[in-house]
């Protein structure tokens, strides 16, 4: 007897053998049912290299007691005692598997299918399985002989008697055999339906791949004909009740539970199309309406029961289909949409827990291989298997993948199915989920064979191939690319040149050869900068090909390359901070304005950057002015001094436009930003704010550069229009106003001669040819327009506007805003302005009608001709005159009594309007959607034309990076089209009311 307080010795063993619970265990070792062996030591040794040591012990007492008489008992013990095999078998089972156990519990003679250990009873087949089975002539024997099936592959599962491939083999086997004896069920339940069609079970998925997992739902596709000269009509009718029966009698719960849920959903039409179809339906769907998912789905199909010769025909028929997918439209980038859509229905709660669909998870590994054999299984038969190691394996000996890749990627999805088997084999319910409860994990990392600290060990293992295969799975699809012409150590099978020209068109790239040539130039020879470029272009390659323009992105990314290439930086901050290099390909790739701004000084790719850069946040103006007026001062000449300031300024729109595609396209880390309104502001701020610092260290270097440090005259720039408003455009012309007075003692025409000279001289110099962009002055809101002179004294101005002001200059002048030159000048100009743009009780009726009839004039007359007048985002139906008209009615009948109006600002405007109750919420809420809406198209027109533009592009693929741009994926431009319609539309009828009082 154990003296109190000392553990006994067989406590101390039990713990040392792997029990948690040693007491219990003790326990049940001193039970009557273990009594003939208990002493025996090859038990404990037996138990102890179990996955659960204390599950497996309780589970062989519940199946001791289970054999009802003494007889079976001995029986039972004996036999696990004397022959190893059945020991290592059977308790490696029950250590593994409780709903095993159960099973065993409940029908305690299946312990005897453990016992044979023949060399053809180690690797069965559909035709052993179907052996097996053939006793079950209803559902609850189909269930009991199916786990009896089940025991058996589990046992050779957990002993490494058969590795995973086997494993998984063997389950599809195996449901190939119970899917042939439930439909043997239906037709002997419905002969006269058996005899009326002919049907085939056609297995997808992982069934289908012959890579079933323990528990999963098995995809099928049903396809039936007529037999022996009946209805069509009729025969399929009857395949289908017989489908249906056959899938009930697979998934209903009886009180042997349930086998699995047999899933139809992958046929066309998914649940919503009928369950059976003909061969020619099936053949006109897939020819008319597939998307690109379906034909990916079909890489599994295999006829696995019921007509194999129909369901052969099937597959064989579709085939061609299946092997020209990649050439449709968007391919790639409808694979990979799908991807990202599956990552993104995971609840947030699950996603690092997610075995299957999280990122590192077993998903990312079948898409990029089922992507690679898309791509080039219709010239190379060699890849055409359902199999995702048997792919992986022939995408390697081809070349299409690289071999140290493919080892690495095989090994690490093996451990993840493997985790995900022993997850699903403990109580044989379908799940992906790894478990929190340290005893579950240790249970798994112990049947992985990780022994010394099984759970911490299990996470390390883990987050060791998740990040493998999240390194690797989009690096497989570019990465051979680049091996194909990097001209790098033989011994390795190289995708070949027609093979890399088939993946770059796949990928949205519309001259393959040239963009091979860009890779070999980047990428060849043994220097440390090819080495770099070899690590950075697998993911630049992928960034390019999500845009609407590949090709400029990797051309634009070899200019920079060969701009900055010596420079030691460069390819640094590429590889060593996160953002950059993802920046850049986003920044390239988005159209043409973004890369010319950046190959007219390539060292602005800093500002990509995390570090100090200065980043791509807009700088305040003041900061700008500060070092646009600095480097105006350190120049020699007028001439200089303005082209510093223009290199200031073109440096600036880079950062501005880097900013606004990064923000519009979302980055890995940075998702897109969904306050589009905020982005239009951004842009027009810094864009504007840019304008002002420019026009300032104009003026400053003209002055100085003509007259020294004082002009003759004071002197004023005035903002008008978008200017003035802060909503400037990358292509927006500056509109201005020049005011000038001139000084004590200084005749008004030498005032006035120096004033049109410092004018005409800051347009020229903000227009002369040079690598930076120009700049151009409109003046042509000045008093009497283009007729008028350019430059007016303040005294000018107050008597014109007393004497001839019209309604339309008043209206001009709700932009009105001081942006350089003399400060109290611009004051004082504004104090003049503002009771002609607020006037006092506002606007007269006629005054009211003359403003509508101007815009009802300009929409008929300026329109161009053959323009769209629902896409035109100025002068279209509600675009950005409809709703700015709108406001500035609102502004100049309002604005003398609610000071929120009295802004430059339109949104700022509309938000006051809503404030003081001028206009619904509703209604300004789909005044400000269209006209943030039309804004951002004008500046994505800029950006990706280079060049201004009120319409859509009619180029194809600049038409898609607009789309892009603005949120649209590939393939969705007319999405994009109608919802700009259907929005402009909502505001036009907005307007009519609030500003025709229609």
């Amino acid at each position: 007897m154990t003296a109190p307080g000392r553990r006994s010795s067989t406590f101390t063993r039990l713990l040392r053998h792997g029990f948690t619970d040693p007491s219990a265990a003790e326990r049940l070792l001193e039970s009557d049912q273990l009594a003939p062996i208990r002493a025996d030591p090859v038990l404990l040794d037996a138990l102890g290299r179990t996955a659960d040591p204390d599950l497996a012990l309780l589970g062989l007492v519940r199946l001791v007691e289970a054999q009802g008489d003494h007889t079976a008992e001995r029986e039972l013990l004996d036999t696990l005692v004397a022959a190893k095999p059945l020991r290592d078998r059977l308790l490696g089972v029950l250590g593994a598997s409780a709903a095993l156990a159960d099973h065993l519990a409940r029908h305690p003679g299946d312990w005897r299918e453990l016992v044979t250990y023949e060399p053809q009873d180690l690797h069965p087949g559909v035709a052993e399985f179907e052996r097996c089975l053939a006793e079950a002539h209803d559902p609850v024997s189909l269930r009991v002989a199916y786990r009896r099936c089940l025991l058996s592959i589990a046992a050779r599962d957990v002993c490494g008697t058969t590795d995973l491939a086997q494993t998984a083999a063997e389950l599809a086997d195996l449901a190939t055999a119970t899917l042939r004896a439930a439909l043997a069920i239906a037709c002997d339940a419905a002969p006269a339906d058996a005899a009326l069609c002919r049907l085939a079970v056609v297995a997808m998925g992982k069934c289908g791949g012959h890579e079933l997992n323990y528990v999963s739902d098995v995809d099928v596709i049903f396809v039936g004909e007529a037999a022996g000269g009946a209805d069509e009509g009729k025969a399929v009718q009857a395949a289908t009740r017989l489908a249906a029966h056959m899938m009930r009698i697979c998934s209903e719960t009886t009180v042997e539970g349930s086998i699995w849920p047999v899933d139809a959903n992958l046929r066309p039409e998914g649940r919503n199309g009928p369950l059976v179809r003909t061969l020619s339906s099936h053949l006109a769907y897939y020819q008319r309406w597939a998307k690109t998912w379906e034909f990916q789905a079909l890489l599994k199909a295999r006829p696995v029961a019921g007509d194999i010769e129909l369901g052969t025909e099937y597959v064989a028929t579709l085939a061609p289909l299946v092997w020209h997918a990649a050439e449709r439209e968007n391919f790639v980038a409808d694979v990979q949409k799908m991807r990202r859509r599956v990552v993104e229905n995971i609840p947030v709660a699950e996603v690092d827990r997610e075995l299957k669909l999280g990122p590192g998870g077993l998903r990312d590994v079948e898409f990029a291989v089922q992507l690679l054999q898309l791509v080039h299984g219709r010239a190379d038969s060699t890849l055409r298997s359902g199999t995702t190691l048997d792919a992986l394996k022939a995408l390697a000996a081809g070349g299409y993948v690289g071999r140290a890749d493919a080892v690495q990627l095989d090994d690490s999805y093996r451990f993840l199915r493997l985790m995900e088997h022993r997850i699903q084999l403990f109580r044989l319910r379908r799940t992906h989920l790894v478990p929190e409860d340290s005893a579950d994990l240790r249970r798994i990392g112990r049947s992985l064979g990780l022994r010394g600290d099984p759970v911490a060990e299990l996470k390390r293992e883990w987050k060791r191939h998740r990040a493998v295969v999240r390194r690797l799975h989009e690096k497989l699809f570019y990465r051979p690319l680049l091996d194909a012409v990097a001209q790098l150590a033989t011994g390795e099978a190289r995708l070949s040149a027609d093979a890399a020209r088939e993946r770059l068109v796949a990928l949205g790239y519309a001259d393959p050869a040239a963009a091979l040539r860009h890779l070999e130039a980047l990428a060849s020879g043994v220097s440390r900068k090819a080495a770099i470029q070899r690590t950075l272009l697998p993911v630049l390659l992928g960034w390019f090909a999500d845009s609407a323009e590949p090709d400029a992105g990797l051309l634009n990314f070899r200019k920079v390359s060969d701009a900055l290439g010596k420079t030691p930086w460069y390819l640094r901050l590429l590889r060593d901070e996160g953002a950059a290099a993802e920046n850049l390909a986003r920044v390239l790739s988005a159209g043409r304005l973004a890369p010319d701004l950046l190959m007219r000084a390539p060292e602005a790719v800093a500002l990509l950057g995390d570090g100090d850069g200065g980043g791509l946040e807009p700088r305040a103006r003041a900061h700008l002015e500060q070092e646009v007026l600095a480097a105006v001062g350190r120049a020699v000449g007028g001439e200089q001094a303005v082209t510093a300031a223009r290199g200031v300024r073109r440096r600036e729109l880079f950062r501005t436009a880097a900013a606004d595609i990064v923000a519009s396209y979302g980055t890995e880390e940075t998702p897109v930003v969904a306050d589009q309104g905020a982005l239009v502001e951004q842009v027009g701020g810094a864009v504007s704010d840019l304008t002002a610092a420019t026009l300032a260290g104009t003026l400053r270097a003209v002055v100085r550069d003509g007259w020294g440090d004082t002009l003759p005259t004071r002197f004023a720039v005035i903002a008008m229009g978008r200017f003035g408003g802060h909503e400037l455009g990358y292509g927006s012309d500056a509109d201005v106003l020049f005011v000038h007075e001139p000084r004590e003692g200084v005749d008004e025409h030498e005032a006035s001669r120096a004033a049109n000279a410092v004018v005409a001289e800051m347009r020229r110099l903000l227009q002369v040819p040079s690598a930076d962009p120009p700049l151009l002055i409109d003046a042509d809101l000045r008093p009497e327009g283009k007729t008028g002179p350019l430059v007016r004294s303040l005294k000018s101005y107050e008597a014109y506007y007393r004497r001839w002001s019209l309604v339309w200059e008043s209206q001009a002048l709700l932009r009105a805003e001081f942006v350089a030159g003399d400060e109290d000048l611009g004051r004082r100009f504004i104090e003049l302005v503002d009771p002609l743009r607020y006037p006092a009780e506002g606007l007269g009726e006629d005054a009211v009608r003359e403003i509508r009839r101007l815009k009802a004039r300009m929409e008929s007359e300026r329109m161009p001709r053959g323009a769209d007048p629902t896409l035109h985002t100025k002068l279209g139906r509600g675009g950005l005159s409809d709703v700015e008209w709108t406001v500035q009615l609102f502004q100049l009948r309002h604005g003398w009594d609610e000071p929120g109006l009295r802004t430059t600002r339109t949104r700022e405007a509309l938000a006051a309007a809503c404030a003081a109750e001028l206009v619904s919420g509703e209604d300004a809420a789909i005044l400000d959607e269209a006209w943030v809406l039309a804004t951002r198209v004008r500046n994505a027109v800029m950006l990706v034309r280079g060049r201004a533009g009120d319409t859509f592009p009619s180029d194809g693929r600049e038409l898609a990076a607009v789309g892009r741009y603005l949120g649209y994926g590939p393939g969705h431009v007319g999405d994009m089209l109608d919802d700009y319609r259907r929005i402009t539309r909502r505001a036009r009828a907005v307007v009519d009311e609030l500003f025709y009082g229609a």
